[in-house]
């Protein structure tokens, strides 16, 4: 949901308003939590989860907002807190992102959460915390805040999100109510993008790859979109000629990476800047400036493993597809813009080969959220491709 989106809302927000509306494509999900505010029956502690980008966070934020309309002295004052809520700055709401390259901190949860859940409201009846992305909890972290939803003030309520439950520690799980957001149909998300102008082939195309995301679906349309898949394409491509000893395909992709997390550092350190002006010289400007300049780097990371993932995880479908097609089912192809290229690559390949070697970029893609170099991870990768289609 767009800045722009989230004040059109607010303006004229009403507690149930969002909820129903951000829940629209969500059926079982929208049951549960207006069934929760209509009967004052809330949940202490909710799992969101779902495909990444079907809206599981505006769901979150206005639950939110309902939730801390709920107790208010009148309309107007439920109407305010809804707004406020919605436009992330009621007092009594608190979100939480990841600041790690591929974890959530100690940080990120000591203070604002674990604490902040023991200080009574500032306003209204309750307090929300959000928590984004919880598959990246540590063991540590996640004990951390065991207690905290364990035995949560009768004011708290935690909405936890994430978009690989099988990622979610037990212990977490087992204390959040679950509410499953399925993933959006391809035609729902390729009607979306004809509309904004896509061809139809093309909108069809990149909605099926982006298997129910609306925000990957995006990026593959854009000229972005196009290198991401150029070079999944490459690595697919010389792996089935075992060339990738010699073409190195993978710097393509770790090049691009590497240019997406500079974009970000670079605007997270001009967002510090402005920020550390306004700070008195000293200790505390310090600080300030050496922890900021930590988080862009952490941030860069994150947005090249980010890249990473999704250039590979789009590599992996392509074998997918070329599997689909060496087996005769050729309609079950994703990338069907492409369908003449994929149908002459597939021509005489072992299909279990092809399925092995989706799964190999799949590993990788596991290996990559850990802190190993992704330079050698990749390559690595190339030559068991080559091995497995080539031989090589």
């Amino acid at each position: 949901m767009s800045g722009a989106q989230i004040e059109a809302v607010a303006a004229g927000a009403t507690p149930l308003t969002e909820l129903t509306a951000a829940t629209a494509s969500h059926p079982q999900a929208r049951a549960s939590l207006t069934s929760a505010i209509e009967h004052d029956s809330a949940s202490h502690a909710y799992l969101f989860h779902g495909p990444r980008g079907v809206g599981k966070a505006r769901a979150a934020r206005a639950f939110a907002a309902a939730l801390l309309s709920a107790g208010t002295q009148n309309d107007q004052a439920a109407e305010s807190a809804s707004a406020r809520a919605l436009r992330g700055s009621h007092p009594d709401l608190t979100w939480v992102k990841p600041s790690g390259a591929h974890e959530m901190r100690i940080d990120d949860i000591a203070e604002p959460v674990v604490h902040g859940a023991t200080r009574t409201p500032m306003e209204g009846a309750k307090r929300v915390f959000v928590l984004e992305r919880v598959e990246t909890m540590s063991a540590e972290v996640a004990n951390r805040m065991l207690k905290t939803l364990e035995e949560p003030a009768a004011y708290a309520h935690f909405i936890l999100l994430t978009a690989e439950s099988e990622r979610v520690l037990p212990t977490v799980l087992s204390r959040c109510q679950q509410v499953r957001f399925d993933a959006l149909a391809p035609r729902l998300i390729a009607a979306g993008l004809v509309a904004e102008g896509v061809p139809e082939d093309r909108a069809a195309a990149c909605a099926a790859l982006a298997s129910g995301d609306p925000r990957l679906a995006h990026e593959l349309v854009t000229d972005d979109g196009d290198a991401m898949r150029s070079e999944a394409g490459k690595i697919v491509a010389c792996a089935l000629r075992g060339v990738s000893g010699r073409e190195r395909p993978w710097e393509g992709l770790l090049a691009r990476a590497v240019e997406a997390g500079e974009r970000a550092e670079q605007a997270e350190l001009s967002q510090l800047e402005a920020r550390i002006e306004a700070l008195p010289k000293g200790r505390e400007k310090s600080a300030a400036q050496k922890e900021g300049e930590q988080s862009a780097h952490r941030t860069a990371r994150r947005e090249r493993a980010e890249s990473l993932d999704r250039s590979l995880r789009v590599a992996a479908l392509l074998l997918r597809d070329l599997a689909a097609t060496a087996v005769g089912a050729a309609d079950q192809v994703l990338a069907t813009d492409r369908s003449e290229s994929i149908t002459k690559a597939a021509a005489g390949r072992s299909v279990a080969d092809l399925i092995a070697a989706a799964a190999e970029v799949d590993d990788t893609r596991r290996a990559l959220r850990r802190n190993v170099s992704e330079e050698l991870t990749l390559q690595a990768l190339s030559f068991r491709l080559d091995r497995l289609l080539a031989g090589a």
